[in-house]
């Protein structure tokens, strides 16, 4: 059935009438418009951890060269897109590695971690009018397939994706795929995805107003649907209000539930959020709700208990160290954010955030309580040889009720990066 309806998604998007300009008519050539590019990001995590657990840290160095060519000229245009991707580690062993949250250098067998990592993939591409079909290694970010890019380096999955803008202000998204590299790890199928079938789209209904749809089914795994809308609301010269409604529905295998330690497998979480902003101050309340048999469970990699959907499928508002989804909990967020360029220093922002949640379910209570102070200092060059480099400092204070510890536990974290991305042409 899964089949039928991504077959006739597929051919709906393939036989969509031009209603914009098309894309293809205007290829400049493979070569023309081929672009190489290169990033490095130096990045450290530390988790102080509480209640006798190890603390957990690691650090290291990565550089990133990405190919992506133009389309060749003609009805159909053909490509190719290509990466290679080498991390070296700068610390992280003597029993600091290993932690799941961090996850940048996999422990081998010894239970140390890795001491560099390298990996290359590659993807060919064709394109129809307005519509794009890709088939290989990719970086889908997708509300319900979303590959996890905050840590040294990122998650890729190979298979095939259609992307589809034939229509003014829609774009329809298909596609399957068939494994998963894990982002600290070598291997072509290091997650271990079975296989994962994703599709929908999202449209623009007026300049401020748009919405998604999006679901996606994975062999024996889970099921899981996605939907936003998002409202910009005009008030005055630079001042504006919006509002942003995300939320999913999921529903986990029972045998694939009950095999990897998961409690529940039916699950509706969402989050509405209402941003004021005026010039260069942003200032933001959300509230989150989580109702079901278990908290909401994304990304990590199947072959370790985890639904590989990606490590940051989780479009939510109050998601930062936490992700404030238990089972069966409420959070609320008050945040504030700064855009220093007003101040005389152009590329600097700061922003704040206090996120309490409650109302948690475990086996020893049905109100736990966690609360979460957010920090993040960002600063990118704007100008001169070394624009566009930038660091980024993030801190957050985790404190949990006793009674809730199953479900999470008390720590400090901070994040250092600094990211340099380079055109070579």
């Amino acid at each position: 059935m899964l089949n039928h309806r991504i077959s006739l998604l597929a051919l709906g998007i393939l036989a969509s009438t031009a209603a914009m300009a098309d894309d293809q008519s205007t290829a400049k050539g493979f070569t023309e418009d081929s672009h190489l590019d290169l990033f490095f990001r130096n990045a450290y995590m530390n988790r102080d951890y509480k209640h006798g657990r190890d603390d957990k840290a690691e650090w290291g160095q990565a550089a990133t060269a990405t190919f992506t060519s133009g389309f060749t000229q003609g009805t159909v245009g053909f490509g190719v897109d290509a990466f290679g991707m080498y991390a070296l580690r700068l610390d992280g062993g003597q029993g600091k590695s290993g932690a799941a949250g961090i996850d940048f250098f996999k422990q081998g067998d010894s239970g140390e971690a890795a001491n560099d990592l390298a990996r290359a993939g590659g993807a060919v591409k064709a394109r129809f009018s307005n519509t794009v079909i890709k088939y290989g290694d990719q970086m889908p970010a997708l509300p319900i397939l979303s590959y996890d890019n905050s840590r040294l380096l990122p998650e890729s999955f190979t298979g095939t994706l259609i992307t589809s803008k034939e229509i003014e202000g829609l774009e329809l998204n298909v596609g399957r795929f068939t494994s998963e590299t894990r982002k600290s790890a070598e291997g072509r199928d290091s997650g271990g995805l079975k296989r994962i079938d994703v599709f929908g789209g999202s449209y623009k209904f007026t300049d401020n107003f748009s919405g998604s749809l999006y679901g996606y089914e994975s062999e024996d795994v889970a099921r899981k649907q996605y939907m936003n809308l998002n409202y910009v609301i005009p008030v005055a010269d630079k001042q504006s209000l919006t509002l942003d409604f995300n939320g999913y529905r999921t529903r986990v295998n029972e045998d694939f539930a009950s095999d990897n330690g998961i409690d529940g497998t039916k699950n509706t979480i969402w989050s509405l959020s209402a941003a004021y902003n005026i010039g260069v101050h942003t200032f933001m309340i959300a509230h989150q709700r989580n109702n079901g048999d278990s908290g909401y469970n994304y990304g990590w990699y199947q072959n370790q208990g985890g639904l590989g959907d990606g490590g940051t499928t989780i479009w939510l508002a109050n998601s930062y160290w936490s992700d404030f989804n238990g089972e069966d909990e409420r959070s609320w967020q008050g945040s504030y954010s700064l855009d220093f360029s007003e101040y005389g220093v152009p590329g600097l922002s700061y922003t704040v955030a206090y996120v309490y949640g409650d109302n948690i379910k475990t086996a020893e209570t049905s109100n736990g309580k966690e609360r979460e102070i957010f920090n993040q200092l960002k600063y990118v060059v704007p100008s001169g040889p070394a624009k566009d480099l930038s660091v980024k400092l993030r801190g957050s204070w985790l404190r949990v009720s006793n009674d809730a510890r199953s479900y999470n536990d008390d720590g400090n974290e901070v994040r250092v990066f600094v990211e340099y991305p380079v055109n070579i042409f």
